[in-house]
């Protein structure tokens, strides 16, 4: 264990805290509004505050006395706050740091401003970063600058970073201290790779069946599956890698009854395939693009989203059973560890899932800054690197920013 104390705004569930948990930092606290999230925060960070707490308005002040810490003594601040006006149905007016809709933005740099912590990590949605030439970008990184952080930011896709499902996300990275290099990806995926189209994984991805093969069978037609015993050894490093802990036993892998139309459509289609290739009778009205898909065994997971308990919502379906994933497949995709344990209704599990940032992602983070706080990296802005003048990710010249990540291809 390291001495770094990390504090976690909008915290959800914890998936930020469990990767930095992970990597050996101590979680101070995890602060959100969803009593459900922080139930299940609670669980697995029992060395935790958790604060069921409203940060807009005078909510940040009211932090600060709760936690009695003083300014420049917490290690890291990290969050993703909600970010409404980021929604492709949003007008360009509504994209802005004082727009109503993303107050709690504004909430979280408050945050940072009056806690002054060493290193702030900050993830949101992919669309932050350049949507309408960037402008909520720039107003986020002169806070930031005006706060006296050197920033780099990019987008990163999770299925790069040893995460079985494709979930891209901006970082944004500040320090007082020093920044580590770039995260590098630890395999590089073109747009199609490793999708239910191409079926195949670059090497150093993680396919669905690399990832939840070795969780046990649950017929639907022999009923619900109560085990918790797994089944089989597992047969990949990252299933390895999710029982590291030692448990031996697995928690919500149990079947969701779905309605009898719902399972009919999963019985008529093969994986690969979903809405657009169910018989007629079987046909919905409208949908998404990938309700009721199946995934495959050799692909990597699409997002898995907060409405993975679904099968209309996406492609949720299981790649060898004819049902939807279960509590504890979806929780692999999403790369938490088998040792993670969730609290509240299927639904409100599926939420916590698919709200949180993947564990391993924030894990990957957390080791470069425990080394910069530690003294052993030293910053690349500190060397005078500074963007690349064909990065398509940089800002406009007004931006503070010392050092940029480029986009993925």
């Amino acid at each position: 264990m390291n001495p770094f104390r990390v504090l976690d705004l909008f915290s959800g569930c914890g998936g930020i805290s469990w990767g930095f948990k992970k990597a050996g930092f101590h979680i101070l606290a995890g602060v959100d509004q969803d009593k459900e999230a922080l139930e299940t925060f609670a669980l697995n960070m029992p060395e935790a505050r958790t604060l069921n707490h409203d940060l807009s308005g005078q909510g940040v002040t009211e932090l600060v006395s709760s936690l009695g810490l003083a300014r420049g003594e917490l290690d890291v601040l990290v969050g993703g706050p909600p970010c409404q006006g980021f929604s492709k149905n949003v007008t360009r007016s509504g994209r802005h740091l004082d727009d109503p809709k993303n107050l709690l933005v504004q909430s979280f740099m408050d945050a940072v401003e009056a806690f002054s912590p060493k290193i702030v990590l900050m993830e949101n949605v992919a669309t932050m970063a350049n949507a309408f030439g960037g402008a909520f970008r720039d107003e986020l990184l002169h806070r930031f600058s005006e706060c006296g952080y050197e920033v780099r930011y990019g987008t990163h896709n999770a299925a790069e970073h040893g995460v079985p499902q494709r979930r891209k996300r901006v970082v944004f990275l500040a320090s007082r201290v020093g920044l580590p290099e770039p995260l590098a990806p630890k395999t590089r995926l073109s747009l199609r790779c490793g999708t239910h189209k191409t079926r195949d994984t670059p090497a150093g991805a993680i396919s669905v069946w690399d990832a939840i093969g070795d969780l046990g069978r649950i017929d639907p037609a022999a009923g619900i599956d109560e085990s918790n015993q797994y089944s089989h050894k597992p047969f990949s490093a990252f299933q390895n890698q999710m029982r590291s802990a030692g448990n031996t036993e697995i928690t919500d892998h149990t079947l969701r009854p779905l309605r009898s139309k719902q399972q009919a459509r999963y019985d008529a289609l093969e994986p690969g395939q979903g809405l657009r290739d169910l018989p007629l009778e079987l046909q919905t009205k409208g949908g998404y693009s990938g309700a009721y898909g199946r995934l495959t065994q050799t692909m990597i997971a699409p997002t898995i989203t907060r409405w993975c308990f679904h099968p209309g919502s996406g492609r949720f379906g299981h790649p060898v059973e004819r049902r939807l994933l279960t509590i504890r497949e979806a929780a692999r995709l999403q790369g938490f560890s088998d040792d993670f344990q969730f609290s509240g209704s299927n639904h409100k599990k599926s939420w916590q899932i698919g709200n949180a940032v993947p564990p391993l992602l924030a894990g990957a983070f957390a080791k470069q800054i425990a080394a910069v706080l530690a003294g052993s990296t030293v910053s690349t802005a500190q060397k005078g690197l500074v963007a690349r003048q064909d990065d398509p990710f940089l800002p406009s010249p007004k931006s503070p920013i010392v050092a940029s990540t480029p986009r993925e291809g």
